[in-house]
């Protein structure tokens, strides 16, 4: 007997040094949408965002919080599955924000950045392209 879907979606959590410079880099750099707020002392403090069928949870440390990291997003990686890894990287691009050049790994396009905590964020879409090719190397094969 097969058991009814519980789980149906995992959200990562984020703590953040400054919520604004995070908005700007998730909103205005990687297209999020603003869906829900906590604003206990009048700006935004904790939210969740959204993109298509994404979403993640931004809070930001409270002033005096002992338990600020020294090493920021240490040992964390988001990977987002997308129908366009690469059309992605040219938004990113068009935008202002600086991705990593786009490879091939696992069979998938990987498009990899950091948000301002450096947490590793990895948008990845299927890909027949061989193995460990980089995206210069692909567009060079692919000019006639």
């Amino acid at each position: 007997m097969e058991l009814p879907i519980n789980i149906k979606q995992a959200v990562p959590f984020f703590m953040v040094t400054n919520m604004d410079a995070s908005m700007h880099f998730y909103v205005d750099g990687l297209g999020f949408t603003l869906k829900n707020t906590w604003t206990p002392r009048g700006t935004i403090e904790w939210c969740w965002l959204e993109r298509e069928g994404a979403a993640l949870m931004l809070q930001e440390y409270r002033e005096g919080n002992p338990n600020i990291p020294a090493t920021k997003g240490t040992g964390v990686a988001i990977c987002f599955t997308c129908v366009d890894a690469l059309a992605l990287y040219h938004e990113f691009l068009s935008k202002g924000l600086a991705p990593r050049e786009p490879f091939v790994g696992n069979h998938l396009w990987d498009v990899g950045l950091k948000d301002p905590d450096g947490y590793n964020l990895h948008f990845e879409s299927p890909t027949d392209v061989p193995e460990e090719t980089t995206y210069s190397e692909w567009i060079k094969s692919n000019v006639r």
